[in-house]
C-alpha cells in the first residue's frame, strides 16, 4: 500500500506529534530534546524525556495549540528553521515571534488558514488561562481533529473525521481539578465525528516527571478503559513513541523513518 495519498501520524510522546497527510508534513506541539520545565523551576516541576529525538526533515508546516511550555518547548524550537511556517494560537505565535520565527500565523478560535490542499480550523481550546486552540485538520489525504486538554468547542458542526488526537485520561489537582479531561471529552467526539481511529496523547511516552507539583497530581483512567467503550467499527491507539501510524486504510504501524535513534 503506497503512501503518498495516506493519512499518518507519528507519535513523540506527550503532546507531540508528526502528521502527513500525504507528502505533507505537520509538526505538532513538539518536545523532541532537553528537560522541561515551568517557574518557579525544576525544584517545582520537571520533566525529563526517556530519550531525544531528532527534528523530522522536510517539514512544511509547525502546528502549535497553546503557548505553554509543553507546547512551545524552547530546547525543541531551537532544532527548526526559523523559515519554518508557523500556525498557532496568539499565545503560541507571540512565543515562537520571540525565538525568531518569520512565518508566523496566529489563529483565534473560528479562524482558518490555508496551506496548500490542507484546510486547518482553529477551535475553542483548553482555557490555561486565555482560551487556547484546538484544530480541525482537513485534507484530501485525510482529516482528524486534535486537542491536548479534552476541550471540544460547541460551533464545530458533526462530521466524520478519519481521526481524533485527544487525551483519553483526566489529569488533575486536588484544589482545581481535572486540567486534563480527556474521560469526559471522549464521547462527544465519538458522537461529534465518528473517527475511525481515536489516537491517545498528552499523557504518553514513557515521559519521567518530578518535583513539588507531582506530588498532587492524580490521573482517573486508562487507555484500556477508554478502548472498552468505543463503538464497533472505532480503535484506539495508545501510541508507542517512535511508531508510525496508517490513519487511513489499514491500522499498520511501522517503525517511523522520520524518528531515527537518540541524537547524541
Amino acid at each position: 500500500m503506497g503512501s503518498g495519498s495516506e493519512l499518518h501520524a507519528t507519535y513523540y510522546g506527550a503532546n507531540g506529534w508528526l502528521i502527513e497527510f500525504g507528502a505533507l508534513r505537520v509538526l505538532v506541539d513538539p518536545w523532541l530534546t532537553g528537560p522541561l520545565q515551568f517557574p518557579p523551576g525544576p525544584w517545582f516541576f520537571q520533566g525529563e524525556l526517556p530519550r531525544s529525538w531528532p527534528a523530522p526533515e522536510a517539514l512544511d508546516l509547525l502546528l502549535l495549540t497553546q503557548g505553554l511550555p509543553d507546547h512551545t518547548h524552547p530546547p525543541s524550537l531551537a532544532l527548526l528553521p526559523r523559515t519554518l511556517p508557523v500556525v498557532g494560537s496568539t499565545s503560541a505565535a507571540a512565543r515562537v515571534r520571540a525565538l525568531g520565527f518569520t512565518a508566523v500565523t496566529a489563529l483565534s478560535p473560528g479562524e482558518e488558514h490555508h496551506l496548500g490542499d490542507l484546510r486547518i480550523t482553529a477551535s475553542a481550546g483548553a482555557p490555561v488561562p486565555q482560551v487556547e486552540n484546538g484544530y480541525l485538520l482537513e485534507h484530501p489525504a485525510g482529516s482528524l481533529y486534535l486537542e491536548p486538554h479534552g476541550y471540544l468547542a460547541a460551533h464545530l458542526p458533526p462530521r466524520a473525521l478519519d481521526a481524533v488526537i485527544t487525551p483519553v485520561v483526566d489529569l488533575g489537582l486536588p484544589l482545581a481539578g481535572a486540567f486534563v479531561r480527556g474521560q469526559g471529552v471522549l464521547p462527544q467526539l465519538l458522537e461529534r465525528f465518528a473517527p475511525r481511529t481515536v489516537l491517545a496523547s498528552t499523557a504518553g511516552g514513557d515521559v519521567r516527571f518530578e518535583g513539588l507539583l507531582t506530588r498532587w497530581l492524580w490521573q482517573k483512567g486508562s487507555p484500556a478503559e477508554a478502548a472498552a467503550g468505543l463503538p464497533a467499527g472505532t480503535r484506539l491507539i495508545d501510541p508507542q513513541p517512535g511508531q508510525r501510524y496508517a490513519l487511513s486504510g489499514t491500522a499498520a504501524a511501522t517503525p517511523a523513518a522520520t524518528a531515527p535513534g537518540p541524537a547524541s
